[in-house]
């Protein structure tokens, strides 16, 4: 994750203590600060200002009904490993005077272990569960700081909005579903400001490590569990076959190259697998069996940009339709024009955001492309699979320079199409 820990060993904490709350009564009030915040900060009190938020007072603590916590703890895949995460802080939580808490991915607080003195302090600050935690609830502080950078974030004393926050220290980390990327939530170590150890940064690093192996383990036990229950059904069937679960993970291959992740099956359209072609899903309990759908099976796809984008599917089975959001409609149209040579992920970065620094966006941004449509990319380079024939529907107009997308799309690469 690499360090992104507010203080620096040696640190004297209440000398620190004292200058960032001056530094946040000075930005606050529109002065000059001696000590500058850090740009995480600075964009989080930015946020926090844009939402009407007040640093002066709490802002609203609405705690949800037990019901519903226990609803949410029920659906949420971090049910499985909170014990795990309880282990790693319950040696040092009362003789560090921390807490652990653990959210969804919306910020609401499901689960909190540690300090019995201060668990009654955050209380009083409504740091408890069912309170939600995000920058537009309580302004800046680390859990929904980390939801709203994606990133690891420790804050110490004046860096939160809140003045009723600032005797605190809060450290979190996002914790991601190895198996698709989704987040699932936030771990976050607080306690009293004071108390703040350098260690903590890796004992939060550690937690999320631990959680994400942890939830790996469980997925391939679901795998293994798919693979015994299809069994039967295999030993009966020829030819080429794939088992995937729900996400597209592979349970078993025959017949085709191996591969670790194909686009997630559904129902109602046919799919396109690397080495298959085109294929039809069949649901069995707990995943999917895939086939091909024939040999001269084909998927057709329109992307129509006359208007908000919408990508049009006819299949050997099947016909359906879907919105696409801009980007995914820019990514359709740059492959498209591309062909078969393809782009790689760093020319799609270039592409799209004008440099090659994006390539983990990207890379997100194709994996829920995917979702959408089903496995019509390849990779390496990315490029339509050979099962796939798209056409452009542009509206009242069949010229890329007078179609009204491309002419508003903030992408170098698909507004210099209305240059050609």
């Amino acid at each position: 994750m690499g360090s992104f820990s507010a203080i620096e060993p040696g640190t004297d904490l209440s000398r620190r203590a004292r200058d960032l709350v001056r530094m946040h009564d000075a930005v606050i009030s529109g002065g000059r600060p001696d000590v500058q915040p850090r740009a995480v900060v600075q964009r989080s009190w930015s946020r926090a200002l844009s939402s009407g938020l007040t640093p002066d007072g709490a802002n609203a603590r609405a705690l949800l009904a037990v019901d519903e916590i226990e609803r949410r703890r029920r659906r949420s895949a971090l049910a499985e490993v909170i014990a795990d995460l309880d282990q790693v802080i319950s040696a040092v939580a009362d003789a560090s005077h921390l807490l652990m808490v653990v959210t969804d991915a919306d910020g609401v607080i499901l689960w909190r272990s540690g300090s019995a003195r201060v668990r009654a302090r955050a209380d009083a600050l409504g740091f408890r569960e069912g309170a939600t935690w995000t920058e537009e609830a309580v302004g800046t502080n680390a859990i929904g700081t980390a939801i709203a950078e994606g990133a690891p974030v420790q804050l110490f004393s004046g860096e939160h909005f809140e003045q009723t926050q600032h005797p605190w220290y809060c450290t979190a980390a996002p914790v991601h579903d190895p198996r698709t990327g989704d987040l699932l939530g936030v771990v976050d170590v607080s306690g009293p400001a004071l108390t703040l150890h350098p260690t903590v940064v890796a004992l939060v690093e550690t937690a999320v490590r631990l959680a994400q192996a942890q939830l790996w383990r469980h997925h391939e036990s679901r795998l293994e569990r798919l693979r015994l229950t299809v069994a039967p059904v295999l030993a009966s069937s020829a030819g080429p076959v794939l088992v995937v679960d729900d996400n597209g993970w592979v349970a078993h291959a025959s017949g085709v190259a191996a591969t670790k992740r194909v686009a997630a099956p559904r129902s109602d359209r046919t799919v396109t697998v690397p080495g298959l072609g085109a294929c039809s899903p069949e649901r069995v309990t707990g995943g999917w069996v895939i086939r091909p759908a024939g040999e001269d099976a084909r998927i057709v796809m329109r992307l129509d940009l006359s208007g908000s984008p919408v990508v049009v599917v006819s299949g050997s089975d099947s016909s359906w339709r879907a919105p696409l959001s801009s980007r995914h409609a820019e990514i359709l149209l740059l492959l498209h024009r591309a062909g078969a040579r393809g782009l790689s992920v760093t020319e799609l970065s270039c592409g799209l955001y004008g440099d090659p620094d994006h390539a983990v966006a990207i890379r997100a941004e194709i994996s829920r492309l995917r979702r959408t449509l089903g496995s019509v990319i390849d990779g390496r380079p990315y490029r339509l699979a050979d099962s796939v024939h798209l056409s452009l529907d542009l509206g009242r107009t069949d010229r890329l320079t007078e179609c009204d997308f491309v002419r508003r799309s903030t992408s170098p690469a698909v507004r210099a199409l209305s240059d050609d």
